[in-house]
């Protein structure tokens, strides 16, 4: 299928590895013009390059710019005034329990999870209404649904996330421009990775029985019983950021392997 992203030009926050990265590598395969962004040169040349060895042919730069911070957002935007499609993906998360969660635990993650996100749209979000045409994406999570009680600060931030973009899609009314949220499940992410060879060492097992493990405890209402792919949520992000969903607006979609119990 065309997505119809021919010279579309996106814009990835925290693109340098995981969901971000693979958002990345679909979109420039789908013909888009995309922004690779993360904190240091060393892990955005790295992705750059990663995505032009797999497409040669890839329209891809990249962006230096811590955007959790408001500093970070004016440099990116000075450099990128306009997209046509934003991807809020920087993300972070911290197993912590809620008695240990300080008060700065709770300003950084809320500054680097939800309010890079609300700086970005509105940085962006009124060119895109002006056109008549764009794209915002949150990259929330299942834990926005289903507060993970080992970190809730974490879950609030991405329960904000599918708030906020709900309350940016109401003023797209009548316009091209669309805002939604995406909500992962368990993913095969980085962390994830290195999470899962840890406790094969440690208990002596393989990674296939650390995953199956997960899925019989942590999550059980997982109906595909394995960690989805970053290539899996990529696609789902690729399809909201095409023409061909126009008609998808203020939605929070699943991606989540079934995890909710929820018919809607």
């Amino acid at each position: 299928m065309d997505l119809k992203l021919e010279n579309k030009s996106a814009l990835i926050s925290g693109s340098t590895t995981g969901i971000g990265l693979a958002i990345a590598q679909t979109l420039a395969q789908e013909g888009a013009s995309v922004i690779v962004n993360g904190r240091t040169e060393q892990r955005v040349t790295q992705a750059v390059d990663k995505i032009k060895r797999t497409n040669p042919d890839a329209k891809v730069t990249g962006i230096v710019a811590d955007l959790a911070t408001k500093a970070g957002i004016e440099q990116i935007v000075t450099q990128v005034p306009q997209v046509d499609i934003l991807i809020n993906n920087l993300g972070i998360y911290e197993p912590k329990g809620f008695f240990e969660i300080t008060d700065e635990d709770w300003l950084h993650i809320l500054e680097v999870n939800l309010l890079s996100g609300v700086r970005l749209s509105r940085k962006y979000l009124q060119k895109m209404l002006e056109q008549n045409w764009g794209r915002v994406i949150f990259i929330s999570s299942e834990s926005g649904f289903q507060i993970p009680v080992e970190m809730i600060h974490y879950g609030v931030t991405k329960t904000a996330q599918i708030s906020l973009a709900r309350g940016l899609a109401e003023m797209t009314v009548g316009t091209a421009v669309t805002v939604n949220s995406v909500l992962p499940g368990p993913t095969r992410s980085e962390g994830v990775e290195e999470f899962i060879t840890q406790m094969g060492k440690e208990k002596g097992i393989s990674a296939s029985e650390v995953e199956a493990e997960f899925f019989q405890k942590v999550r059980p209402s997982s109906l595909i019983q394995r960690f989805a792919t970053n290539e899996e949520v990529a696609t789902l992000v690729a399809y909201l950021s095409s023409p061909l969903a126009s008609a998808t607006n203020g939605a929070a979609v699943r991606v989540d392997g079934g995890v909710i119990r929820s018919i809607i």
